[in-house]
């Protein structure tokens, strides 16, 4: 089936949004192994992959690593093997005059991501299964970026010199992660090769409102102006007719209780303001989609809205867009312990960058999927 054929079919449609958040992208994988595991044995299908499940997919940062994975057909265990490999070259220290810019290099990255989806797969190569959403900022202008291979979106069209179709995906994907003072921005030309080619600065999405990408990919899967070329070919709402999974990477509220202010130097703020972002970014895309959605599953949160599971929301008669479910985990003392991971302390999974943390956040993940994952989340969205 071709991506337009799978856009234009009947039936509800399935999309799925991955947080970024470093390396605790393993922490999200090990809960999309759970519910690659849930829908593979309702399937009944040995090849199975949540490509075929999944319609559209969105990711940022890290999360666009895994969602393109996942568009091409990859496995979770693949992904999660590329993560356990060349999680060590992902975050190779910069040198010392380089480190006062960025952190890591960015190249080792790059060369793995080139290997990984190949240098001359584009944003709109057939290789892509499913609808992709990959979120950066373009700090040329000053603005995200949410770019997709919607074939009708405006600048999709073929005939553009500037058509973002036949921009490399593994530079997009890179260009998603380049975390501010974690490593170099990303330069992407546009109309290359003709007279108005011009190469725009990229960092990672991140640093944008669309660290948590599911709200925003709703809108650009319902909303006519992105599907200029055909506005009557997107997709409809209704709980019944939308399902999305959004999947995070962890939260570390409350990660510095006692911080005195003297500590907040110049140094403390470009460290700790990506993260900070982050945070913010992906509770505000959160609640969005359990005020518009059905939510089924979720953590509270904050203590004044609680869950939103069951809530009738602000539209008229209790109307919902779409249903929603909301997969993470808490890592602070109390979270980890609910999880049933008392003896892994905090600290080691909070960072973005902590190789050393893989282990324990396969296993946070796996509780969560463990845990929180189940068969009923998905009823009406599963073929019997």
């Amino acid at each position: 089936m071709s991506l337009v054929e799978r856009i234009e079919r009947e039936g509800p449609k399935k999309l799925l949004a991955i947080d970024g958040g470093g390396i605790r992208g393993v922490l999200a994988l090990e809960v999309l192994q759970g519910i690659e595991d849930l829908l593979k044995a309702k399937s009944g299908r040995p090849d199975f992959r949540l490509a075929d499940y999944f319609d559209y997919i969105a990711g940022t940062s890290t999360g666009g690593i895994i969602a393109a994975g996942l568009s091409i057909g990859m496995s979770v265990g693949q992904i999660l093997a590329f993560y356990q490999e060349a999680g060590a070259q992902m975050f190779v220290k910069a040198n010392l005059l380089r480190r006062l810019r960025h952190k890591f290099e960015d190249e080792p990255l790059a060369a793995k991501l080139r290997e990984v989806f190949t240098a001359d797969t584009t944003l709109g190569s057939e290789k892509l299964q499913t609808l992709l959403l990959l979120v950066m900022r373009n700090a040329t202008t000053d603005s995200p970026w949410p770019i997709s291979n919607n074939p009708y979106a405006r600048y999709n069209a073929r005939t553009r010199d500037d058509c973002n179709l036949g921009l490399p995906l593994w530079q997009l994907i890179r260009a998603s992660t380049a975390a501010p003072t974690y490593f170099p921005p990303e330069v992407v030309m546009l109309s290359p090769g003709t007279a108005k080619e011009r190469g725009f600065v990229f960092v990672d999405g991140g640093v944008t409102m669309y660290n948590n990408p599911a709200f925003q990919m709703f809108l650009m899967a319902t909303l006519d102006r992105y599907w200029s070329a055909k506005p009557e070919a997107r997709w409809r709402t209704g709980a019944d007719r939308m399902l999305i999974v959004s999947v995070g990477t962890g939260t570390s509220p409350a990660a510095r209780q006692g911080l005195d202010p003297d500590e907040m130097n110049l140094l403390f703020n470009a460290s700790t303001i990506p993260s900070a972002l982050m945070f913010a970014a992906l509770n505000e895309q959160d609640l969005l989609c359990r005020v518009f959605g059905d939510c089924r599953a979720g953590e509270a949160i904050d203590r004044e809205v609680g869950d939103l599971v069951g809530s009738a929301g602000p539209l008229q008669q209790g109307q919902k867009l779409f249903t929603y479910l909301r997969y993470n985990a808490e890592l602070t003392r109390e979270g980890l312990d609910a999880l049933g991971c008392h003896d892994i302390a905090p600290e080691t999974v909070q960072k973005l960058d902590s190789i050393d943390g893989i282990p324990n956040l396969r296993r946070v993940g796996k509780s969560v999927a463990e845990t929180k994952v189940l068969e009923g989340h998905f009823d009406g969205f599963i073929a019997s």
